[in-house]
């Protein structure tokens, strides 16, 4: 997941930003059946939310790749050329990449991400921690094409993409997002990737259905951004939160249930709800090695090396960009 979106103004300051933020909520609302995109999920509460996710006792995606990364980091590290930059796709909190930055020998570090502020906020804290590290924040949306810095130009590049975000994409977005960053990064570049891996369907279910409730919160955290930005009047107390395991698209489905037959508005246009009827916020694909692989080779990558924890629930990936 991409953590680290900025919250917006109030709704009455139609800036870039608001404008396609509304746009996107119109028309995913409009569609049968609902949907909404999960970009939005982290505005400042939203991104705190999530924050607390990684800690719960379910939650074993953000320990278990910081563990992977850690006890190999020394085999990283060994692939990674000398001197190159590291490129960050939705750079988020920044635990997972300063324990690259650590082991391997990076000169240049590129986070990536529509947040400004907080991209240079975290560029701050690092170049504090890392004086030798030349850091170089873009402001862009990481899913679209952007330029890196001239500055790194001729350097060799690593991409880090962790967090199993890759399985927020539908799989052709997923390839399409790969290819992209094929292109930025170049013929040649490594790419680091998490992505989570199959299991049994309990912890997958209890992972995204904590007893705490703080993943319910963080998903009907959406509808409350949207009354407070966009003037929705939506009843929070009349949706609730479903997490289920779709087998046979090997994938959580989260969703927001009407509890009730209601009409919501939302800046002149209402949506009507049928009680049980969902929005679908987010899906979350868990692959095998050998399908994130072939995902992979289909998208102008090859696999170097694959890392996973002794129990097998999540995988680290190194790419080459092939020609």
């Amino acid at each position: 997941m991409n953590v680290h979106a900025p919250a917006l103004a109030n709704a009455h300051l139609p800036d870039e930003r608001t404008s396609a933020f509304a746009r996107d909520v119109i028309a995913d609302l409009s569609q049968q059946p609902k949907r909404l995109s999960p970009k939005y999920f982290y505005d400042a509460t939203g991104s705190e939310l999530f924050e607390q996710i990684t800690r719960l006792v379910e939650y074993y995606p953000t320990r278990t790749e910081l563990g992977i990364l850690r006890d190999c980091g020394p085999q990283i590290a060994a692939i990674i050329p000398q001197g190159a930059a590291l490129v960050e796709f939705g750079a988020g909190a920044t635990t997972k990449v300063r324990l690259l930055l650590a082991s391997c020998a990076f000169k240049t570090y590129v986070p990536v991400d529509i947040s400004g502020d907080f991209l240079n906020e975290q560029a701050s804290a690092l170049r504090k921690d890392f004086p030798d590290l030349a850091v170089h924040p873009v402001v862009a949306d990481f899913t679209m094409p952007f330029a890196l810095p001239g500055e790194i130009k001729d350097m060799p590049k690593v991409g880090f993409f962790p967090g199993s975000t890759i399985g927020n994409f539908e799989p052709h977005e997923a390839c399409r997002f790969l290819r992209s960053a094929r292109e930025i990064l170049g013929v040649g570049a490594l790419m680091i990737v998490g992505a989570d891996l199959e299991k049994n369907e309990r912890m997958l279910h209890d992972a995204y259905n904590d007893a705490a409730g703080v993943t319910a919160r963080f998903n009907l955290n959406l509808l409350v951004r949207i009354n407070r930005e966009l003037g929705g009047n939506f009843d929070i107390s009349a949706f609730t939160h479903r997490a289920i395991y779709n087998r046979e698209q090997h994938r959580i489905e989260m969703h927001l249930v009407s509890r009730k037959s209601q009409s919501v508005r939302m800046l002149g246009t209402s949506f009507s709800f049928r009680t049980g009827e969902s929005i679908h916020t987010e899906n979350s694909y868990k692959y095998s090695v050998e399908r994130f692989g072939a995902l992979a080779r289909g998208s102008g990558w090859r696999v170097l090396k694959t890392w996973t924890d002794a129990e097998k629930l999540f995988s680290v990936h190194a790419l080459v960009a092939e020609a």
